[in-house]
């Protein structure tokens, strides 16, 4: 009996330190002085967004994390605010409140709050990477590598999005945006409420046919310029 609980207590610790345990899902900066901060975690990855009241994007960072049930590292694939922080580690203290993160000082102050916005799951929630472009009869062209160092990344929680194009090796930032999205009846549909490259399309929402094909995931539909966008994104694990 003895090795049975011990085994029981291991397994605990090991599921404890799997990527997206226990931070999986979206949350919201519980204080922002009017702006809405929403970072999002899912398999292995996150993103981060702000905007202002009215739909100006602030600033964004993203890229790896890792989570234990008292500390969280994240390791930076792209930082608006500050490039040189791209390919670099920051490991927070942190303590678990309900359906809160707190992030703590040396001396267990709690510096930063976060409270949970969303812990639903779609077919779509987890990390994308842009594999190809998709032609009009449906063939995809040569895939991007994952060893690339440009990429463009999406992260979805149950109920919010995000994405993100930057280049790794030379740290820079191509465009970001985010905001909620619903899945229905094939349709997938973004509700944008950041752009970085244009503040004005904060408000619009946009649907495309969507279909997911084992890791694989295409859409089609019009893009914020109102051209067609018919792509495949690679699930990340």
């Amino acid at each position: 009996m003895k090795s049975i609980l011990v085994t029981i207590a291991l397994l605990y610790a090991v599921l404890a330190r799997l990527p997206g345990q226990p931070v999986a899902g979206a949350w919201r900066l519980a204080v922002t002085d009017g702006a809405e901060v929403i970072k999002i975690f899912a398999s292995g990855y996150f993103m981060c967004g702000a905007r202002d009241a009215g739909g100006k994007f602030l600033y964004a960072y993203g890229g790896s994390y890792q989570a234990t049930p008292n500390q969280l590292t994240e390791t930076y694939d792209f930082y608006t605010a500050d490039s040189t922080r791209t390919g670099t580690s920051q490991t927070y203290r942190v303590r678990f409140a309900g359906n809160r993160i707190e992030i703590l000082t040396h001396t267990g102050a709690v510096a930063e709050a976060w409270e949970r916005a969303d812990e639903g799951k779609t077919e779509l929630t987890g990390a994308w990477r842009f594999g190809a472009r998709v032609d009009d009869a449906g063939k995809a062209g040569e895939r991007r590598s994952a060893d690339s160092p440009r990429q463009t990344v999406k992260v979805l929680s149950g109920r919010y999005f995000q994405w993100a194009a930057f280049n790794r090796q030379t740290r820079q930032f191509m465009g970001t945006g985010g905001g909620t999205y619903t899945l229905e009846n094939g349709k997938y549909t973004e509700n944008i409420r950041f752009f970085s490259r244009d503040n004005s399309r904060a408000g619009l929402s946009l649907t495309f046919d969507c279909r997911i094909d084992g890791n694989d995931w295409y859409h089609k539909g019009k893009g914020t310029t109102g051209n067609v966008v018919s792509e495949v994104w690679e699930r990340m694990r």
